[in-house]
């Protein structure tokens, strides 16, 4: 009886014990082969070889490839919401807001991070050959990304900083393309400068 309750127990913290690599540097990987890839474009060789992990373990922590993209999905626009929330901040007027939001698609978009490309961006040109469900991730998250756009508008109209005959609708769909487009180009390597430029003048046209 001893030594079954000891195998029993040995069993239980076998199973017991946490993962033997880092979820959040996993999925960190995953979101660079996916990026870089795309989902259909990524092998279960590319994404093993590049989060540093055996099928067996890829598969016991996420099911399936889908359940991978969908967790480093998650995970990337999470990440990127609280590094967004640095630049819009909780003051200020809706212009500068609205500034703050795109001088950060800026930033994405240069160095080791604009070569990566977006993760949004990727899936969406991909968005027709995804099930409904992970197509509905990718439109729910362009989806909010136009929302903060559209009311940070109309915060900056309710204040006087942004012209209140700007349809604050078409403006916010017209600076999401703009946020989005940047991520396209930055993989070719423009200089900061030609972004900025592109952000000051997309922003005289709500004045």
């Amino acid at each position: 009886m001893t030594a079954i309750r000891q195998a029993s127990d040995t069993s239980a913290r076998s199973r017991g014990r946490p993962r033997e690599f880092d979820m959040d540097q996993a999925l960190d990987r995953a979101v660079r082969v996916f990026s870089k890839r795309g989902y259909h474009g990524a092998s279960i060789s590319d994404l093993t070889t590049e989060m540093g992990l055996t099928q067996g373990s890829l598969y016991k922590a996420f099911k399936d490839k889908q359940s991978l993209f969908l967790a480093a999905f998650e995970h990337y626009r999470a990440a990127r919401a609280r590094k967004l929330q640095g630049f819009v901040g909780e003051t200020g007027n809706g212009l500068a807001r609205l500034r703050g939001v795109l001088e950060f698609y800026v930033a994405s978009s240069q160095g080791a991070a604009g070569r990566q490309g977006c993760l949004v961006v990727a899936s969406a040109t991909e968005l027709s050959a995804f099930e409904r469900d992970v197509a509905r991730h990718i439109t729910d998250a362009l989806s909010r990304n136009e929302s903060l756009l559209m009311g940070l508008i109309e915060l900056g109209q309710a204040d006087g900083s942004i012209a209140a005959h700007v349809d604050s609708a078409a403006a916010a769909r017209m600076l999401l393309c703009l946020a989005q487009g940047m991520r396209v180009v930055g993989k070719t390597g423009r200089s900061r400068q030609d972004m900025q430029a592109v952000v000051d003048v997309a922003l005289k046209a709500l004045g």
